[in-house]
């Protein structure tokens, strides 16, 4: 193939193209310490590990000759860029983040960050997730971020308080039956 035809080279052009994770405007980046050290450990795995292996790939691939049809230089170039992409959005990330432990919560009894909640829905489904940071969702697993519906209506409830959630299917009844604050993994 002609290389008039092959876009060849360091720019990063596909950066542009490419969906970058969007985080909702909040003025603060709660987090968790188990959280903090989870994006900590894959900030690090990335520098420290899986960069220079690909450097290493891409050295050799361009070794090799020709790199128009070096599927090895192609797509160690772009997995670079997604690695240097992945390490800016970290960084960005725990620079801004605050690391709230909900063992050192004071008000036990109230809803707060980090807080494990039982609650009723409309009197029938018994729900049980975990607040936690915008970066430590895991539905799967019921962690809700602090800024999403359900946990701005759980905040700062008690055990036994009764709150109304406005949702797309309507209005749901929320009962709160249990606060604990559980250490996060």
């Amino acid at each position: 193939m002609n290389k008039a035809f092959v876009r060849e080279g360091d720019s990063d052009d596909d950066d542009l193209d490419a969906p970058q994770p969007q985080t909702p405007p909040v003025s603060k980046n709660y987090i968790t310490p188990a959280g903090h050290a989870r994006l900590r450990a894959e900030l690090l795995h990335l520098i420290d590990v899986e960069r220079p292996e690909v450097v290493r790939t891409v050295s050799w691939a361009a070794s090799n000759g020709d790199r128009s049809e070096n599927g090895d230089y192609i797509y160690g170039k772009r997995r670079l860029r997604e690695i240097d992409r992945r390490i800016r959005f970290l960084t960005k990330r725990l620079d801004i983040a605050e690391v709230v432990d909900p063992a050192r919560q004071v008000g036990l009894d109230q809803v707060f960050f980090g807080a494990t909640v039982t609650y009723l829905r409309n009197g029938e489904q018994e729900e049980r997730i975990t607040i936690v940071g915008i970066d430590e969702v895991d539905p799967l697993r019921g962690r809700v971020s602090w800024i999403s519906p359900v946990a701005k209506a759980l905040m700062r409830s008690r055990e036994g308080d009764v709150l109304s959630l406005r949702t797309p299917a309507g209005v749901d009844e929320l009962e709160v039956l249990q606060v604990a604050y559980d250490p996060i993994d």
